[in-house]
C-alpha cells in the first residue's frame, strides 16, 4: 500500500491552518474600496488650513444595480460622492450589466452625516482634556510578524492573496486579448498548510479557487483555464512546499456565473480576517476600510503590524504579536502587550522596553511616525485619477486590495529602522 507523499507528516505530527482572500471584484471587497476610494478624495480635498482636521467614517452597501453610502463626515472640501463611487465600481471591472453590475448605470444612495461633536470633543486636541489627539474609539488592534515569508506573514494567507492577484491579471489578460471577458470580476481563494510539529509551514495541502465567469464557459473550460494560469504560476513561486499534488477545487459547485453584488450583497468590513491575517493572529474585531487615521481600530493595528515586524526582521523573535489597547478620548494606549510564543532572542521585558522607549503610541505619533494623513499616491486614488494611475506611492483605496499587510509600499511595512530594536 503506497504511503503518503515525501515530505508529508503524519496525521499526528502536523496541523492544518487555512486561511482564504477575496478578489477585487468580490462584493465586501468592492465595499471596502469604495469606502477607502471616498476617504483618499476628502483627504486629498482637506483645504491646507484645515490639515488634519478633516474627520471620515463611510460604510458602503453594495446590492444589485444599488450602491449605499453611509457615515460621518467632517470636512471643508466638497467630494463628489456618487463619482467615486461610480469611478471604483467601475475600475473593478464591473462595467455591464451583463456582468451583473454597472458602476456608470446603478443607482447610488448618499446618506452622510456631520461626525458627531461628542466625538469630536475627546478627538480633538483642542478640546482633549490633555490637548493631545485622543483616540477615536476604544478598543484592542493586534499586529503580527512571523518568518514564514520574506513579507513575513502567514505562508496561507501570503499563497491566497497570490491567487487572487494573479486571478485579476489573468481577468485582464483574457479580455484584452478576446476583446471581451471570460473570466468576470468576483473570486475566492483559500489555501490549507501543513504544518509540522514546531510550527512552521512543510506542505500546502488544498487549494480553493472559486472564479466567476461568463455563462458560455463550460465548466471543464473554466477549471483548465483556472489551474494552468492562475493556481500552476502561483504554487510554482512556492514549490519548496508541494511534496506531492495539493488537493485542487476549483469551481467546486459547478458554476458560478452571478455573482458580484448581483449574486450577494456587500458591505464595507466583512472582510476583517482576510485583510489581515487570514485567523493566524487574534483580531480585535474592528475594521479598517473608510477610517481615518484618528480611527486607532485602522491606525493602531497598523503601528501593531510595523512594531511585530520590526521586531522580527531585527532577529530579536521569529514570531509576535503585539496587542495595543485605547480608550476613546485618551492618547496613550492603556495596554502594550507581546507575545513571541518562546522564538525570542532576548528577554521579553527588554523587548517591551524597548518598544516602549522607541515607538510614539498616541494617535498623534502613530500617524505622524506612519505618514498617515500624506498618503503619497493620493491622485492615483479612482474617484482623483487623471489618466492612468501612477507607478509610485500608496493611497488607502490600495489597502483594500488583497490585505492590508505584507505589501511593501505601505509605510507600516517598513523595516529601515528595525536594527535600533537589536541595539
Amino acid at each position: 500500500m503506497d504511503g503518503p507523499p515525501a515530505g508529508t507528516l503524519t496525521s499526528r505530527e502536523m496541523r492544518i491552518y487555512t486561511s482564504e482572500s477575496v478578489s477585487v471584484g468580490h462584493p465586501d471587497k468592492l465595499s471596502d474600496q469604495i469606502s477607502d476610494a471616498l476617504l483618499d478624495a476628502f483627504l486629498a480635498n482637506e483645504p491646507q488650513a484645515m490639515f488634519g482636521q478633516t474627520r471620515v467614517a463611510i460604510e458602503t452597501l453594495l446590492t444589485r444595480g444599488l450602491a449605499v453610502v453611509a457615515g460621518e463626515v467632517r470636512t471643508e472640501g466638497y467630494v463628489d460622492v456618487a463619482d467615486v463611487v461610480r469611478k471604483t465600481i467601475a475600475e473593478t471591472g464591473y462595467t455591464h450589466t451583463d456582468y451583473g453590475f454597472d458602476g456608470s448605470t446603478c443607482g447610488v444612495m448618499v446618506a452622510i452625516q456631520e461626525q458627531s461633536a461628542d466625538i469630536a470633543l475627546g478627538v480633538d486636541a483642542s478640546t482633549n482634556a490633555e490637548n493631545k489627539i485622543g483616540a477615536g474609539d476604544q478598543g484592542m488592534m493586534f499586529g503580527y510578524a512571523t518568518k514564514e515569508t520574506p513579507e513575513l506573514m502567514p505562508l496561507p494567507l501570503s499563497i491566497s492573496h497570490a491567487l487572487t492577484r494573479r486571478s485579476v491579471e489573468v481577468r485582464k489578460e483574457i479580455e484584452a486579448k478576446d476583446n471581451g471577458p471570460l473570466l468576470l470580476p468576483d473570486a475566492k481563494s483559500q489555501v490549507s498548510v501543513e504544518y509540522d510539529e514546531n510550527g512552521w509551514p512543510s506542505r500546502i495541502n488544498t487549494v480553493v479557487l472559486s472564479h466567476q465567469h461568463v455563462d458560455a464557459l463550460e465548466l471543464p473550460e473554466v477549471q483548465a483555464m483556472v489551474h494552468e494560469r492562475i493556481i500552476r504560476p502561483v504554487l510554482e513561486q512556492y514549490g519548496q512546499y508541494l511534496h506531492g499534488d495539493p488537493i485542487l477545487h476549483i469551481n467546486p459547485t459547478g458554476k458560478f456565473v452571478i455573482g458580484g453584488p448581483q449574486g450577494d450583497t456587500g458591505v464595507t468590513g466583512r472582510k476583517i480576517i482576510v485583510d489581515t491575517y487570514g485567523g493566524m493572529a487574534p483580531h480585535g474585531g474592528g475594521a479598517f476600510s473608510g477610517k481615518d487615521p484618528t480611527k486607532v481600530d485602522r491606525s493602531a493595528a497598523y503601528m501593531a503590524r510595523y512594531i511585530a515586524k520590526n521586531i522580527v526582521a531585527s532577529g530579536v523573535a521569529d514570531r509576535c504579536v503585539v496587542h495595543l489597547a485605547y480608550a476613546i478620548g485618551v492618547a496613550e494606549p492603556v495596554a502594550v502587550n507581546i507575545e513571541t510564543f518562546g522564538t525570542h532572542q532576548i528577554d521579553p521585558e527588554k523587548i517591551a522596553a524597548r518598544v516602549r522607549e522607541l515607538y510614539d503610541l498616541t494617535p498623534a505619533g502613530i500617524i505622524d511616525r506612519l505618514g498617515l494623513l500624506r498618503p503619497t499616491a493620493l491622485q492615483s486614488s479612482p474617484g482623483l485619477r487623471k489618466g492612468e494611475p501612477a507607478g509610485q506611492g500608496w493611497n488607502y483605496h490600495m489597502t483594500a486590495r488583497n490585505g492590508h499587510f505584507g505589501n511593501e509600499i505601505f509605510p507600516w511595512e517598513d523595516i529601515s529602522r528595525a536594527a535600533d530594536l537589536a541595539a
